[in-house]
């Protein structure tokens, strides 16, 4: 497998750290207003197929999660990191599909932690029924399967680093510094929130009450689900 191949998918090693990567700032770059329409989503055959799935099997709270964290890494990509290369239909088919687990069918057919049967569905989809290229189909798991892998010690992929960043946008924004007001107020109206706090801190307490041993208690069984309904940066959008 190329060297290329892998650079175009986002298979190149940045520290797990993102105050590394911001060099303990709160951003590299002061972030300027972009607005929905100044950002391509992919149309490409995959891209269409899978935001047809994403939009059939997740519920519409989850879907617009899904697009939100979408823009957020585009914009974040764009103006913290731009030297960082990955290939824009490959984030947004890890957007699409990086929750695909938490809906109430994939949560109840595993025993398995969401995030990793997640990723086991990714492979099935990507790589068994629509042919994607190895070093796609495989980015998109290992970035699914590590999303909510957030920690200080080693390294991570571009792509996997990407999606953290932006789902932690998302739910808790921890650091509202790297995403201009304008942009969150945009993507907001495009992809309204539908009180998503709330509802995404019931499906982490959901799984952890199925699966008691989850991936998801690693961020704290009660922290983590109380972190994101006391989103106060985005309490007025829900």
């Amino acid at each position: 497998m190329s060297s290329a191949g892998q650079k175009e998918h986002g298979w190149t090693a940045v520290p797990r750290d993102p105050s590394v990567l911001l060099k303990g700032q709160q951003t590299n770059h002061e972030p300027v207003p972009v607005l929905v329409k100044d950002i391509t989503v992919p149309d490409t055959p995959l891209a269409s197929r899978i935001q047809e799935y994403a939009q059939r099997e997740l519920q519409e709270e989850t879907f617009n999660h899904s697009m939100r964290v979408y823009y957020y890494g585009q914009v974040i990509a764009s103006q913290q990191f731009p030297d960082w290369q990955y290939s824009t239909e490959t984030y947004f088919l890890t957007c699409l599909l990086h929750d695909i687990g938490t809906t109430t069918k994939n949560l109840n057919a595993t025993l398995m932690s969401f995030e990793f049967y997640g990723g086991f569905l990714a492979y099935q989809l990507l790589l068994k029924e629509c042919g994607a290229p190895q070093a796609q189909g495989e980015a998109v798991v290992e970035a699914i399967i590590r999303h909510q892998d957030l920690g200080k010690e080693g390294k991570i992929s571009t792509l996997g680093q990407l999606i953290q960043l932006a789902t932690v946008f998302d739910n808790m924004t921890p650091n509202p510094s790297l995403v201009h007001r304008t942009t969150i107020v945009d993507v907001c109206n495009h992809f309204p929130r539908k009180k998503w706090s709330s509802c995404f801190a019931a499906t982490i307490r959901e799984e952890v009450r199925l699966k008691p041993w989850s991936h998801t208690t690693k961020l704290g069984e009660r922290d983590f689900p109380e972190g994101v309904e006391g989103n106060e940066v985005m309490k007025e959008f829900d």
